[in-house]
Formats: C-alpha cells, sequence, structure tokens
C-alpha cells in the first residue's frame, strides 16, 4: 500500500506535538495552537475521505485496495487522536501542577504559553480545589500548606524580595524586607517558599 504524502506529514506532525513535550520535561512550551488545527483539519478530511469510499462500497462495491486505504486512513485517524490527546492531558497536568507550585497566580512567564482555554482549565481547577478545602472540617483546610510532613514547626527564612507587611498564622505582623532573616511558623512559609519570596536559610 502506497503512504501517502498528506497522511505522511500529519503523522509527522502529530508526532511533533508529543515529541515537544518531552524535549521540555521542565517547561511547558507555547500551546502550538497551528499543529493542533492541522491535525484537526487532517482528521476531518481523512474521515471524509473514509465516509466517501464505505458510500462507494456500499452503493456500487469496492476493490480490495480501495478497503485496505481507507483501513489505513483509519489507523492514521487513530494515530493523531491518540497523539493530540496525550498532547492535552500532559500539559493538563503540568498547569495543574502550577496551581501546587504557584498558588492561584500564575507567573507571566507560565500564563503567556497557555492558550485561552487552557487558563480557563487552570482557573476551574483553582476554583474546584477551593471550594474541596473549604468542605474539609469546621474551617477547611488548605492543602497547599501541608504537601509533606513537618519536622520542625518553625523555618529560619530569607526573603528574597521586599514583600511588606505579612500576618502570620498566629496573629503576628512582620515586616518581609529583601535580604531579611525570619523564624516564622512553617505552615506560613511553604506557599511563599514556592512563590519565590523565601528561601530557608543556612
Amino acid at each position: 500500500m502506497v503512504v501517502t504524502s498528506s497522511t505522511s506529514a500529519l503523522a509527522d506532525k502529530a508526532i511533533q506535538l508529543v515529541q515537544q513535550l518531552k524535549r521540555n520535561p521542565d517547561f511547558l512550551p507555547p500551546y502550538n495552537d497551528d499543529i493542533m488545527r492541522f491535525c484537526a483539519a487532517g482528521v476531518s478530511e481523512l474521515y471524509n475521505q473514509c465516509a466517501t469510499t464505505f458510500q462507494t462500497v456500499r452503493n456500487s462495491g469496492g476493490t480490495q485496495e480501495s478497503l485496505q486505504i481507507n483501513a489505513y486512513r483509519h489507523e492514521v485517524i487513530k494515530f493523531v487522536i491518540r497523539c493530540c490527546s496525550a498532547y492535552v492531558n500532559e500539559r493538563g497536568k503540568r498547569i495543574k501542577s502550577y496551581r501546587w507550585k504557584y498558588g492561584g497566580v500564575l507567573p507571566m512567564t507560565v500564563k503567556n504559553n497557555l492558550c485561552e482555554s487552557e487558563i480557563e482549565f487552570f482557573n476551574k481547577y483553582c476554583t474546584n480545589l477551593a471550594t474541596f478545602q473549604v468542605a474539609l472540617g469546621e474551617n477547611g483546610l488548605d492543602l497547599m500548606r501541608y504537601t509533606h510532613p513537618p519536622t520542625t514547626l518553625y523555618l529560619q527564612v530569607r526573603v528574597l524580595m521586599d514583600y511588606g507587611q505579612f500576618e502570620t498564622s498566629d496573629g503576628n505582623i512582620v515586616m518581609l524586607k529583601k535580604s531579611s532573616i525570619h523564624s516564622l511558623p512553617r505552615q506560613d512559609c511553604e506557599l511563599l517558599i514556592k512563590q519565590g519570596v523565601f528561601e530557608i536559610a543556612k
């Protein structure tokens, strides 16, 4: 069976989506709208070709070759859909992980690489997570503060930027200035460490 250049190019484009994420395990590249649209259009075209062939076979019969070509088209459709689904799924996993890394506000370096639907997905995930946390216990539970079991109740941290006033969980007001060092409740530090405001002082 002859593999057409159009189906080969379509499969190659789908593979590029997966390879793009595989080559950047610690970085989310910009959403590749061009290739996704190319794949969607290619799948639609192959589907229409399959439908036309099936209709011809039903009406007047078809050759063995035409049936084989249709089977090949169907396999290409499944392959491209798998690649596109893997691409979207992996990006979704990374986007959800950013909620735990950065909190509810994405850095612009990350946000600029998301498409509109992905930003909407992130916001919806944040809303669902907040709703779940509020429902835990009488006063709710901030899961962002308890991602690891504590070894000590307080952490000594160094401030990496001028942050201003900060109220700790025990009601104390602390002025966070760049390079200042503080001993604060661990639960108050974890999110700010993730956001790059603190680092653990050594």
